[in-house]
């Protein structure tokens, strides 16, 4: 495929209010994007868009506040979109949540909602907007999967299940989109420095006394700048790559999961040992 071109193209960015996604939103008006920023936070996506118009008063900068866990919110943002743009040119899978807790200390409706936000908010976007990707040539799609996209820890069963139903998707729509010239990328992060881990909610059976200590903890694995991760999935975007892999935190882990495809279990548990016992999980994930 030719490289992508971001100028004089609409995107829609999805949990565009911090993070990454904060950080691809200036970098996609940097880049000479229109923007279709969508979060749950009316008040810090206000404040970007904000930021956007002062920096880049060029750009239409949009701003949809959605609770993509609900099916109504995330068809109304479809329709509104294919309403006012029929034509677009990237679309950005970014949002995400995160569950701390051992399968049987979160309930259904717990892990359903990590679901909802992780896997079919995007899934309903992506097969909603088809046609608008579609009608732009050259058009491209990027999901944000995870490190826990690759690897399957203790402590995130709904997390893991979320970021590998996107992975495997993602990898279909490489294949099924490439005929009508449409790229995909695959983003796996490790441990970005973002709000996630420190916004993270926990199953209802976690015990109240081990959650600071280990959402401590894992907030000291979330050392890699969001403003690097988010010029590396632009970049990746502009070369049509179809996966990237960002810190060493996602690179060795994926390498150790190809080598040892079961073994790597043991190393993880070995290495998460102190964070995960047989009644504790991790409260933070690596994205």
């Amino acid at each position: 495929m030719t490289p992508y071109l971001f100028a004089g193209r609409t995107a829609l960015l999805t949990g565009a209010a911090s993070g990454i996604g904060e950080q691809l939103a200036y970098g996609l008006a940097a880049r000479g994007s229109d923007l279709v920023l969508v979060d749950v936070d009316a008040a810090r996506l206000k404040d970007v868009a904000a930021r956007i118009d002062r920096v880049h008063p060029g750009r239409s900068v949009q701003t949809l506040v959605a609770d993509l866990s609900s099916r109504a919110d995330v068809d109304g943002v479809a329709t509104q979109v294919l309403a006012e743009h029929p034509s677009l040119g990237l679309l950005i899978n970014n949002a995400g949540m995160a569950l701390g807790g051992r399968f049987d200390q979160v309930t259904v409706d717990e892990f359903e909602k990590v679901m909802n936000v992780n896997f079919r908010a995007p899934f309903l976007l992506t097969h909603a907007l088809l046609p608008a990707l579609k009608a732009a040539p050259g058009a491209h799609l990027v999901n944000v999967s995870s490190l826990f996209g690759l690897i399957a820890p203790a402590g995130q069963s709904a997390y893991s299940a979320s970021k590998f139903a996107l992975r495997g998707l993602s990898q279909v729509l490489h294949a099924e989109l490439a005929d009508d010239g449409i790229g995909v990328t695959t983003v796996h992060p490790g441990g970005i420095r973002t709000r996630i881990a420190e916004n993270a909610p926990v199953g209802s059976g976690v015990p109240a006394e081990e959650v600071e200590p280990n959402r401590k903890i894992f907030a000291k694995l979330l050392t890699y700048p969001p403003d690097k991760a988010a010029r590396q999935i632009l970049d990746a975007v502009a070369k049509r790559k179809a996966r990237v892999l960002i810190a060493s935190s996602a690179k060795v882990p994926d390498l150790l999961a190809r080598l040892l495809p079961v073994a790597h279990e043991r190393i993880v548990r070995a290495a998460t040992s102190a964070r995960v016992s047989k009644s504790s999980a991790p409260q933070g994930v690596a994205r």
